[in-house]
């Protein structure tokens, strides 16, 4: 029984013994290399733009209104439409104007005749007083008088510069070429000096863009203005309301004379041709200006980047491991996003399979394009 019993002992301690160094051994064993795919870091073209809000602003834009007070009597344009220079817009009630006019001729005529009557006099009087045939106080008094008509002709000529200038007034014209809006009054309407708005017109072609850039943002700018003659047509564009990029190029017109101290910004208008009338004032937009680190440059696709802790990383494969190499990273295109430093052209990096990695991690690279395996799990027990 003895004997037995210390050969059941012995077998019980092989057989634990076995099971620990298999325990042990599982423990030990290396993890199985994770599956990735992964892409040649590639140098290639890159274009792309720094985007600004913009509002579309007229390069001239003028209230009408009227500058003496009466009735609209005529409206002599379509609401909306393009008017030339000079054309006649509205006419308010001519008859009180024309009246004080022709007053004011008469008055002036009236001044004149008792102007030259009082030169005359004046011009007599001398005379008789060189010969000592009239008192010298008359003849003081005829001069007097002629200079005092001469000041009344000065009066009335004033006043018929006044008169014919509110005439003026009276028939109201378009200041500069451009679109004329929608009516404020209708025929009939009485208007009163310098406070009723009776239309807007605004200049179309050219017309600008004004948008605000950070004031850090200022130098770059004034380069872009100073190179009037290199800027090539690409460098600012204008995306219109629905998403569709403006024909044609534009330039800078002129940078504010002020940062606002508020926003510590700045505002910069920019002209474009408008020979379709497609930009109307007020009209909201995006101006796009290309990047200065637009060129040849290292791209990858966005995928492939790991954020950690507010730093940005990708997994570099070298042989079958994984580095991870921090990067600097530039604009998105697409689906692709610019690499300013961190890696170098040819480098092959994860694009399937890093959120599974660690930095030294083994690997198990996929073809290009093929579907990422998933792990080797452990082998079946026999």
């Amino acid at each position: 029984m003895k004997t037995n019993y210390l050969a059941l002992c012995a077998i019980a301690g092989l057989l634990a013994s076995t099971a620990c160094g298999k325990k042990e051994e599982k423990k030990n064993a290396a993890p199985p290399p994770t599956p990735v795919s992964v892409v040649t870091a590639s140098t290639t073209p890159a274009v792309y733009y720094d985007q600004y809000p913009a509002t579309v602003v007229a390069l001239k834009t003028v209230e009408l209104r009227s500058q003496v007070t009466g009735f609209i009597t005529s409206l002599n344009f379509q609401e909306g439409e393009l008017v030339p220079a000079g054309k006649v817009l509205y006419e308010i009630d001519k008859r009180q104007f024309e009246g004080a006019y022709q007053q004011a001729l008469a008055n002036l005529r009236s001044a004149q005749a008792s102007a030259q009557n009082a030169q005359v006099n004046q011009v007599r009087y001398q005379r008789l007083l060189q010969q000592d045939a009239v008192a010298r106080q008359l003849a003081e008094n005829a001069s007097t008088t002629a200079s005092t008509a001469s000041a009344q002709v000065a009066a009335a000529q004033a006043a018929v510069t006044i008169a014919r200038t509110n005439l003026g007034f009276a028939t109201i014209k378009a200041p500069f070429a451009g679109r004329i809006g929608i009516s404020q009054v209708r025929l009939g309407a009485q208007v009163s000096a310098g406070t009723t708005l009776l239309n807007t017109i605004s200049s179309e072609n050219p017309i600008a863009v004004d948008f605000a850039v950070n004031e850090t943002n200022i130098q770059r700018f004034i380069t872009l203005q100073d190179q009037k003659g290199a800027v090539s047509d690409s460098v600012l564009r204008f995306v219109l309301p629905s998403g569709q990029a403006y024909k044609q190029p534009g330039k800078i017109q002129t940078i504010d004379r002020a940062v606002d101290a508020q926003t510590g910004t700045i505002t910069v208008r920019v002209q474009f041709a408008n020979p379709q009338r497609q930009l109307k004032d007020g009209l909201s937009g995006v101006l796009k200006v290309l990047n200065t680190q637009s060129g040849s440059r290292l791209v990858i696709p966005n995928k492939a980047i790991v954020e950690q802790m507010g730093e940005n990383f990708v997994y570099v494969a070298l042989g079958d491991s994984a580095k991870q190499r921090k990067v600097q990273l530039g604009p998105r295109l697409r689906d692709d996003i610019v690499i300013l430093s961190g890696i170098k052209n040819g480098d092959k990096i994860v694009t399937e399979g890093v959120q599974k990695l660690r930095d030294g991690g083994k690997i198990q690279v996929s073809a290009p394009g093929a579907a990422v395996a998933a792990p080797a799990g452990p082998p079946a027990a026999k």
